[in-house]
């Protein structure tokens, strides 16, 4: 088990959206996320507390994560150095980076001299099958999006919450390394050998009550040249029965490709309600989640009012303004 509370690393984070992880611990787990050590350049804030390693020590911090989600995940050479102080003055180590703590030596090293545990969230833990595509008894919703990051996690613990607070039957199924961290548990799926992707979405989400909705965490996007491998997976292997729609509306080119404009969220819908019928033919489209947070409050309300009359989807900001209308939509699947 990772220790808590924790001290989140941003490094020298370049924007807001690069900590992610550390935002989605900050937001969902905040009892967890005791203060936020940035480095020089840093030009994402938490608004936590800033802490030095002696500051976040003496009130009480365990774990030191690394929040930043950047393009390859790797370890830079100016991090390692905060990593082994890190280790040496007490702190264990968590990461859910592609450049994995166990692969560097020196942290290897001093993790092993000093007592520390280093945490690798990325690293599957179970032999998945291959997908075999058999129908499973219960109800599966997913959120697919119009680009990587727009929120798609965050809809779903949303619907989570929601569904729970109403005393429905739902469980968040966590595929990313923030989710993990957030529930503890999930299966890291862009770190899953690719036959086996689907086949880990399968185990992920097995048989249940009829009433009860696996709300499967959403990645990449089939738009996304670059992940949009995971998104397939998650597509066919969850066999979703609802699918909800993601999008950001301000970006002006998908996340990491300056040459590619997002879909609107009618192509999405084209494309992505086709695939997802080849696994579960009676697969709907029940609803669109928008992440409204570089909005104004009446901007968002009419963004999210244009949607609806436009898509004939309920619409809503699930973290600013709640995943009811979503959850409702559920309900009357």
């Amino acid at each position: 088990m990772i220790k808590t509370p924790y001290l989140l690393f941003l490094g020298d984070a370049p924007d807001q959206l690069a900590v992610k992880v550390a935002q989605g611990i900050k937001d969902w787990r905040p009892e967890n996320a005791l203060g936020q050590y940035r480095m020089e350049g840093c030009k994402a804030d938490l608004k936590l507390p800033d802490m030095d390693l002696a500051q976040a020590r003496e009130a009480g911090a365990k774990t030191l994560v690394i929040g930043v989600a950047n393009r390859g995940g790797l370890i830079s050479a100016a991090w390692k150095k905060v990593l082994v102080t890190a280790l040496e003055e007490g702190f264990d180590l968590a990461s859910g980076l592609h450049n994995l703590l166990r692969d560097e030596p020196d942290l290897v090293a001093v993790a092993k001299a000093t007592g520390r545990s280093l945490h690798d969230v990325r690293v599957p833990s179970v032999k998945y099958p291959i997908a075999n595509g058999v129908k499973r008894r219960g109800k599966r919703v997913l959120a697919v999006g119009t680009d990587c990051s727009v929120g798609k996690m965050y809809t779903g613990l949303a619907m989570d919450a929601e569904m729970r607070r109403r005393g429905l039957k739902s469980t968040f199924r966590s595929t990313g390394q923030t989710g993990i961290l957030i529930t503890g548990d999930g299966v890291p799926l862009d770190a899953v050998i690719a036959d086996f992707m689907a086949g880990s979405v399968e185990w992920l989400t097995p048989d249940n009550d009829d009433d009860h909705w696996d709300i499967i965490e959403g990645q990449g996007s089939i738009f996304h040249v670059s992940y949009s491998g995971v998104t397939m997976a998650l597509i066919h292997g969850g066999q979703p029965d609802a699918l909800i729609l993601s999008h950001e509306p301000t970006r002006e080119h998908m996340r990491g490709l300056p040459g590619y404009a997002l879909p609107t969220l009618e192509a999405l819908r084209d494309t992505a309600l086709p695939l997802a019928r080849v696994a579960n033919p009676a697969c709907e489209v029940v609803g669109v989640a928008v992440n409204t947070q570089h909005l104004g409050e009446d901007e968002a309300a009419a963004y999210l009012s244009q949607v609806e009359t436009r898509m004939g989807l309920p619409a809503t900001d699930p973290y600013r303004f709640g995943a009811g209308k979503l959850v409702d939509a559920l309900a009357a699947y």
